[in-house]
């Protein structure tokens, strides 16, 4: 019989470390399972005799040649396990999948389940689709043995780097379920953002094609009338408005091909600097700084590392565990550095507070909120509630961006159409006009 260490959670979440016997793994994740217990790692310490304590020398022959050959086999299952793992690859999914499995499986954990039982019981639903794929792929992983977040690593892409450390964080803290919901939450809302933006760009996108229209029509079509016209009158002179039309023009019917050549290299080579690891600073920081923008960017991040320093705090884990694990759970780099200096001050024996002020990313009424319940001792409910308060000022930056996107883009619209129809009929007026005084 052999012995296993294992480290698991409890119903509670709370984690528990010990030893227990089994003949072989798979007993040993049923034993757990009978406790109660989440196994999140597992692994064979020793092998014991159980027969007897004394074996023969007989015996001994027996037992190494047994060794070697269960070490066969067990190496070869690993070999044949290597290409299998490596043949499986990455399950696609989209955001809408991401937000249906996190809300499901929250669900499931909020409701008292264990991790593996909940994603059995994700795997027999049949409404789910394709997510029964992924969850039976994440119980496997997590059923031999392996952490959820490395599990959600492996099984698709559409778990990215904040997922994975959230996910991670919800392990250490023994509150995944929580984490999760926050996760569902803030995933949908923000997918919920995204559809209102996109309704939002349909009328001024019909716009944009509709001035894109009425400007081929002008180029193609009637600045060259219009040429044909002031041409064919004797002694009239092209003004300069039409001159200007008519070059543009020329310019464009001329070089259009040149143009949309240089405007996709553009793009693709800006796509390419910036999917370049070298340049994601430097782009997270351009990011940061863009008009309109970069201040909802800023709220998003103030929100998503509040929600999980109260999750983290809240649960019992550490200040300096819960700010790492929150550094990690933080997708711009430039955001990561100052947590990164924010870390190194608490962890020289500065107050939360202090630190925070010393990274300067960090706005002074947020620094305030946290400083009430670093004095008062409930940590916590003060980054909650910092949190609850940048989720609000986000939402309303989000909706004056979308409320300057319409009249923004018809102003620009108006302006360009109008001044090419004033240019038209500014020429024609002056044709008209010495035509009228030669007359």
């Amino acid at each position: 019989m052999a012995v296993f260490t294992y480290k698991a959670l409890n119903s509670k979440g709370a984690v528990s470390q010990g030893e227990i016997d089994a003949t072989d793994r798979t007993e040993a994740l049923r034993l757990l399972d009978r406790k109660g217990l989440q196994p999140v790692f597992i692994k064979e310490a020793s092998a014991v005799n159980a027969a007897s304590a004394k074996p023969s020398k007989a015996a001994k022959p027996a037992a190494k040649t047994q060794s070697r050959s269960s070490s066969r086999s067990t190496a070869a299952e690993g070999e044949k396990a290597k290409p299998t793992e490596k043949s499986e690859g990455l399950l696609k999914m989209k955001r809408a999948d991401v937000v249906m499995f996190t809300e499901e499986l929250s669900d499931m954990l909020g409701g008292g389940l264990q991790l593996e039982p909940a994603l059995l019981a994700m795997e027999s639903r049949q409404e789910l689709g394709n997510l029964k794929a992924i969850a039976q792929r994440l119980r496997q992983d997590v059923r031999d043995g392996m952490n959820f977040s490395n599990a959600l690593r492996r099984t698709s892409a559409g778990f990215d780097q904040l997922y994975c450390s959230l996910a991670a964080a919800g392990e250490a803290s023994g509150a995944l379920d929580t984490i999760l919901r926050r996760q569902a939450h803030y995933l949908k809302t923000l997918q919920e953002l995204q559809s209102k933006f996109a309704l939002a760009l349909i009328y001024p996108g019909f716009l944009v094609l509709s001035c894109i229209g009425v400007s081929i029509l002008l180029v193609t079509t009637l600045i060259p009338q219009l040429t044909s016209l002031i041409q064919s009158t004797p002694g009239a002179k092209v003004p300069l408005g039409a001159a200007i039309m008519i070059g543009a023009s020329d310019f464009l019917k001329e070089w259009w091909h040149v143009i949309t050549l240089v405007l996709v290299a553009a793009t693709i080579f800006f796509k390419a600097w910036k999917d370049n690891p070298d340049n994601k600073y430097a782009w997270d920081g351009i990011k940061l700084n863009m008009p309109l923008f970069g201040k909802l960017i800023s709220s998003r991040f103030y929100v998503q590392f509040l929600e999980t320093m109260a999750n983290l705090v809240g649960n019992g884990l550490p200040l300096l565990r819960s700010l790492e694990l929150s550094r990690d759970a933080t997708g711009n780099l430039v955001m990561r550095k100052q947590l990164d200096q924010v870390i190194a001050l608490v962890g020289d024996g500065r107050s939360f507070t202090k630190a925070m002020t010393r990274a300067g990313v960090f706005p002074p009424l947020l620094i305030d909120m946290v400083a009430v319940g670093e004095q008062t001792g409930k940590i916590d409910i003060s980054l909650r509630r910092a949190a609850e308060r940048y989720d609000r000022e986000m939402a309303k930056d989000m909706q004056r961006l979308m409320a300057l996107v319409t009249p923004v883009i018809l102003v620009i619209m108006a302006g360009l159409i109008g001044s090419m129809m004033y240019l038209i009929f500014t020429s024609i007026f002056q044709t008209i006009s010495g035509l009228s005084g030669r007359s």
